[in-house]
């Protein structure tokens, strides 16, 4: 269920994890999920490497994930709500097996403004876990966890070894 419009929700970062040492799946919701979707990002990288369009890149991560058995859904609608009144849409670059937003950009990095936006996009869908990915120069992923208690967000950034590798 959304918030309210009186929550104010910011995630709470955690410090920054090497890849292959952080927090195993139990430590999050979703994280045996999400660490299928993060291996698809890395090997959909691997094979196309950096410079094509968004939408490229999470074509082939859907048809990635499909070759993985993991149910995955492209440009998914949610409408957002302000007391009780449709606002608007937002449309969903991917949800991953009706759990898990996974938003796909093209950048030098991941902005703090991505993070924010995920976090946004998950208030309006109403799910808890979501995947902001770069397809830059090297695979990036940031894992952001909703909860309704602002006390309790977890945000976990890992990024690529700086070749695209995994």
């Amino acid at each position: 269920m959304p918030p309210t419009q009186d929550s104010h929700i910011m995630p709470v970062p955690v410090e920054d994890v090497p890849r292959g040492t952080g927090p195993d799946s139990a430590h999050f919701p979703h994280g045996r999920l999400t660490n299928q979707i993060i291996g698809g990002i890395f090997e959909v990288h691997n094979v196309l490497g950096s410079g094509f369009l968004e939408s490229v890149y999470a074509n082939a991560l859907t048809f990635e994930l499909g070759l993985r058995g993991v149910p995955v859904e492209r440009n998914v609608p949610f409408e957002v709500m302000y007391r009780g009144e449709s606002v608007g849409r937002y449309v969903a670059d991917l949800v991953v097996d009706g759990k898990v937003i996974v938003e796909t950009k093209v950048a030098k990095a991941i902005d703090p403004v991505h993070r924010a936006q995920l976090l946004n996009y998950l208030r309006a869908s109403g799910l808890e876990v979501g995947l902001v990915v770069n397809f830059g120069r090297s695979a990036q992923f940031k894992r952001v966890v909703w909860t309704r208690r602002p006390s309790q967000h977890l945000d976990e950034r890992e990024c690529g070894n700086g070749n695209g590798k995994t």
